[in-house]
């Protein structure tokens, strides 16, 4: 034998090896030695190129002339490392590897002693257990490389620096995918590579496997990512087979993580690693939650999935096993644990999950959807205070509902599917939950038919998202189509019909008629009674509408009462923390201050929002919802501008919670602009309004009610800020959409009628806006009734500009009237009532005074 001397094979560089960080990083490691061995372990899932970052360095540091020894062992069992190093003791150390054992030893006696510099690569290490007492001595010129999937305890020593190798980054996939191609004689659009890498998931492995198929059967990487997507093929047929395997891989893709399942499969807890890898590669791969694969579902399943003499019958799986079974997953590199602020998560590679999808039969796969459905629906919170669990969920749901085909429907509609488009438009994406439901209804009628109930409970979501959305008109159609097959199909006595005409009930006020709302919402009310009793959850909801459409008809101290005896029934029934309690609590706040009191209504609002941080969190959006209300209710008690500061902390909160073009933050900056210019600063009211107008127009589209809103109030500071002019045009080209989108009985087309008179006046036409708040006054009348608050705020407007335009006395006998009425019907201390009081004494005077103003 001759020095230097090369011990095994290093297998030969990929034809396009990638530079990646990991080499630096290996490099950096060894070049960092001192008297103690020098063992680097690069653990990594299969596939991610450990072995070639190993057989690199071999490579470097013979060509470098940097070792005496190089030795590349396999390390795939104890017998082949025991063989090696016998092997090597016979080269080295004269030994006599007829006995194996003693050679073995006398090789790593001669490795601690000697003064040759040495490489050791143990190569694809399947047990840290093979090496107990085999592990290479300490020596100042000694180097150890380990690759493994392994992570365990006994791998991470103080001597030993663990490197975790893991997938390409975006550029190096593009890159390297890039090379190969081109070394195969193939170009493709870089936009198509990049894509195709990241559908491989940046794995090299399945890049390297997936670049030679393409080129053999002369696909580009558009076709090949459309076979990819095709979940009807099995990964197998998507690579090549074993007679074509570049870079003298081993094993195909599929079969890359067959052993490593194996090995977790016999650590403790036995038999659960499997099962639960299963159940993993139908969820989401970016992130699973902990308490999703540990719930009851889930224990279930692996208890009745445990391999057959593991345990006994007796013996359920526990939460500690299930988490047993994940760190074995863990330590073979097949999953990542991951810690997303308190919630404990779940990475799986995707090709992993396909390839032990590939596997199962579709009985299996159709149990695995059930199990993780049910999953999901056992760990989703009522409340969904926790913006980044409510998106992990919802994408975890998703997965599950690609791989369902009809498992999530053989039973009905499983929970699952509707609680996804629940929190779609419940966390403010309307339209998305909109969109949602419109496919899941036809996904309803074709499995279970267009009468079955939950085919109608899915239109019921459908119609109320559409709703949500603006679209008033084809929601109150639908509402009274779906009541019409519910009575059909249920009767009309059945839960669900109920909430029907509750629903269709609400979207009546919603649409601008309060009073017929709260007409149908008090025969609703009479039939939960009688149905369902007095303390149904249906039966308290349908008197928080009743309240609620009492006050909006114009009778806020009437919706008052309503609500205090409505919070002290849900609070017995249900205790004060409830959902409903605290609902009801905000519309007992924001009935108290419309009737006249809104510092009373600041300090519900003050104590509702402490109650909601205590039980929400401060991220909910029924919180930030509260601190929008408080804000409001202290700029209309007489602060706007605390109004203006409280908005501004709270639009920067939403921003961070709830993104740009959530509704909940399209509503905050309206609000605040609001209140720069009540805060006297109209400049920058018209400035923010403006801008905002062109976002909710992006995201709500022209005719939605809030878009609408703003462009109402837009003109209207407009006006205030110096152009009465320009506030006339926007509102005369605001109540045309008004009249054709909301009709010309609805109370915003009407509030549209009265700010058009108001600006004209401004220009000068104080006759003029008598005739149109004259016109007005009778409309309001009849839609509205003589004692709403607008009604009382139209005849105050009329007696304004009656008074503008030279009839003080006339102006002063129609104040008298209202100022009679408001005393009768609001009291005497409600705002209103005071304005018409300070008008009454102005008309008078210049009535005395014999001139108009």
């Amino acid at each position: 034998m001759t020095w230097p001397h090369a011990f095994g094979v290093v297998p030969r560089q990929a034809e396009c090896f990638q530079h990646r960080g990991a080499v630096e990083e290996l490099a950096r490691a060894l070049a960092g030695g001192g008297t103690a061995v020098l063992c680097q372990v690069l653990s990594g899932t299969g596939g991610v190129g450990k072995t070639q970052l190993a057989a690199h360095h071999a490579r470097r540091s013979w060509a470098d002339r940097a070792v005496d020894l190089m030795a590349w062992v396999t390390a795939s069992s104890r017998e082949s490392i025991v063989s090696s190093y016998s092997r090597l003791g016979a080269d080295v150390a004269a030994a006599d590897s007829r006995d194996s054992e003693q050679a073995a030893a006398r090789f790593l006696a001669w490795a601690e002693t000697t003064d040759r510099r040495w490489l050791i690569v143990l190569d694809d290490l399947a047990d840290p257990a093979d090496l107990r007492g085999l592990w290479p001595p300490a020596h100042p010129g000694g180097q150890v490389l380990i690759t493994t999937r392994r992570r365990d305890a006994a791998l991470r020593a103080r001597s030993r620096v663990h490197i975790d190798v893991g997938l390409f980054t975006p550029a190096e996939a593009a890159s390297y995918l890039r090379t190969q191609l081109a070394a195969l004689g193939r170009r493709d659009e870089p936009v198509q590579m990049a894509g195709l890498a990241a559908d491989l998931g940046h794995l090299p492995l399945a890049l390297a496997q997936a670049a030679a198929y393409l080129v053999d059967l002369g696909l580009d990487c558009a076709a090949y990512r459309a076979r990819l997507a095709d979940r009807s093929r099995r990964l197998a047929d998507l690579v090549p087979d074993n007679s074509g395997l570049p870079d003298d891989h081993r094993a195909a893709l599929q079969a890359t993580w067959s052993l490593s399942i194996e090995h977790a499969d016999r650590l403790p807890p036995a038999g659960l690693a499997r099962p639960m890898l299963h159940l993993a590669s139908v969820l989401d791969a970016n992130g699973i939650p902990l308490a999703v694969l540990t719930s009851p579902p889930v224990l279930r399943y692996l208890t009745d999935h445990r391999p057959a003499g593991v345990h006994g019958p007796s013996d359920p799986v526990g939460v500690e096993d299930a988490a047993g079974a994940l760190w074995c997953l863990d330590r073979l590199s097949l999953i990542d644990h991951t810690t997303d602020g308190p919630h404990e998560r779940v990475r799986v590679h995707g090709l992993i999950q396909r390839a032990t999808r590939d596997t199962l039969p579709s009985s299996v796969q159709d149990s695995l959807v059930v199990t993780c459905a049910e999953a999901l629906t056992a760990v989703w919170p009522t409340a969904e205070r926790d913006s980044a669990l409510t998106q992990t969920l919802r994408a975890n749901a998703e997965a599950v509902i690609s791989h369902a085909g009809t498992a999530l429907w053989t039973s009905g509609c499983h929970a699952v599917l509707l609680r996804t488009g629940e929190s779609l438009g419940l966390t403010g994406s309307a339209s998305a939950a909109r969109m949602y439901f419109q496919d899941l209804h036809k996904t309803a009628c074709r499995h279970l038919g267009h009468d079955h109930a939950d085919t109608l409970t899915v239109r019921h979501h459908l119609i109320t998202w559409q709703g949500e959305t603006g679209d008033l008109t084809r929601a109150k159609a639908g509402y009274a189509e779906l009541l019409a097959d519910r009575i059909r199909v249920l009767g009309p006595d059945h839960p669900d019909t109920l909430a029907t005409r509750g629903d269709k009930a609400a979207l009546r006020g919603r649409a601008g008629d309060p009073a017929g709302a709260g007409e149908e919402s008090r025969r609703v009310l009479e039939a939960s009674l009688r149905i369902l009793g007095p303390d149904h959850s249906q039966t308290l909801t349908a008197r928080l509408n009743v309240a609620h459409w009492t006050g909006a008809a114009g009778s806020p101290a009437e919706a008052v009462t309503a609500c205090e005896q409505l919070l002290a029934d849900t609070s017995e029934l249900l205790g004060p923390d409830h959902l409903k309690s605290r609902a009801v609590r905000l519309h007992l706040a924001i009935w108290r201050g419309e009737a006249g009191d809104p510092v009373g209504a600041a300090s519900d609002f003050e104590r509702l929002l402490a109650d909601q941080l205590r039980v929400l969190g401060a991220d909910h959006p029924h919180t930030l919802s509260t601190r929008h209300d408080l804000a409001r209710w202290r700029g209309k008690a007489g602060d706007p501008g605390t109004a203006v500061s409280e908005f501004e902390q709270l639009l920067v909160h939403q921003l961070r919670v709830l993104g740009p073009d959530h509704p909940d933050t399209l509503a905050t900056r309206h609000d605040l602009a609001s209140w720069r210019g009540e805060s006297g600063d109209a400049h920058t009211a018209v400035s923010e309004l403006g801008q905002l107008s062109a976002d909710r127009l992006r995201v709500l589209g022209a005719d939605h009610p809030d878009a609408l809103t703003t462009r109402a109030n837009l003109a209207y500071w407009r006006g205030k800020g110096g152009d009465p002019s320009g506030a006339v045009v926007a509102t005369t080209e605001l109540l045309a959409d008004r009249l054709r989108v909301l009709g010309p009985d609805h109370p915003d087309t009407l509030t549209t009628r009265h700010n058009l008179a108001q600006w004209k006046a401004e220009t000068g036409d104080a006759a003029g806006a008598v005739v149109a708040e004259s016109e007005l006054l009778v409309d309001r009348l009849r839609v509205l009734g003589p004692e709403h608050p607008h009604t009382f705020s139209a005849r105050h407007h009329l007696a304004h500009w009656t008074g503008r335009a030279g009839d003080p006395a006339g102006a002063a006998e129609a104040l008298a009237r209202l100022l009679a009425d408001q005393l009768r019907v609001l009291g005497p201390q409600h705002p209103e009532t005071r304005a018409t009081e300070d008008s009454l004494a102005f008309w008078s005077m210049e009535a005395e005074r014999g001139h108009p103003t």
